[in-house]
């Protein structure tokens, strides 16, 4: 008489392998019963490897929450590098405002303060791009408009409006402007 084979339930047994259906086991000659040895052998070390599994997924989940806290700290940190320089400016706009001094004085505070901004820009490697007679990019500037002017060649940049940055050489916003529009250039 062939020893029973106990039944494994669903909690005990991971769906990932079905047991074979009596039929196949005969097809394959695995119709022999497995022993009680070999059975809690199959068992340890289906639990080892679900052991394993589960400290595996947890540690990645640990690795992942680990770099988002970093990468939100790393950002948190370079931005307040960033703020601290531009903290002098601030002030400097508070003392100019606080002031009861004349719109020339006033004029050249402001002028100070434009020039110190301009400094720490250079110093965060973020640089003005060029535009008033450049010929006419539209991956560096944005057309706002034409205008004619005779003075300029057809194409090239007439007015900035705005200034674009670049920061090393990624683009931060493009320069806002007026093309020029020479008719006689244009007609010859």
């Amino acid at each position: 008489m062939a020893e029973e084979r106990p039944e494994l339930t669903s909690v005990e047994a991971p769906e990932l392998l079905p047991a074979p259906t009596p039929e196949e086991a005969a097809a394959e000659g695995q119709g022999a019963a497995v022993s009680r040895e070999e059975f809690d052998q199959l068992r340890a070390e289906r639990d080892q490897l679900l052991d394993r599994l589960a400290r595996l997924q947890a540690e990645f989940e640990n690795a992942r929450k680990r770099s988002e806290r970093e990468r939100v700290e790393f950002r948190d940190y370079a931005t307040g590098n960033v703020v601290e320089q531009f903290l002098p400016v601030v002030d400097n706009f508070e003392l100019a405002l606080k002031s009861a001094s004349t719109l020339e004085q006033l004029r050249a505070g402001v002028e100070l303060i434009v020039k110190q901004m301009g400094e720490i820009l250079r110093q965060l490697q973020v640089t003005p791009i060029a535009a008033v007679g450049e010929a006419f990019d539209p991956r560096m500037h944005e057309a706002l408009g034409s205008v004619e002017r005779h003075d300029l060649p057809d194409q090239h940049v007439a007015e900035e409006i705005r200034r674009g940055y670049r920061l090393r050489e990624r683009m931060l916003r493009p320069a806002l402007v007026r093309v020029a529009s020479n008719p006689k250039q244009t007609s010859e």
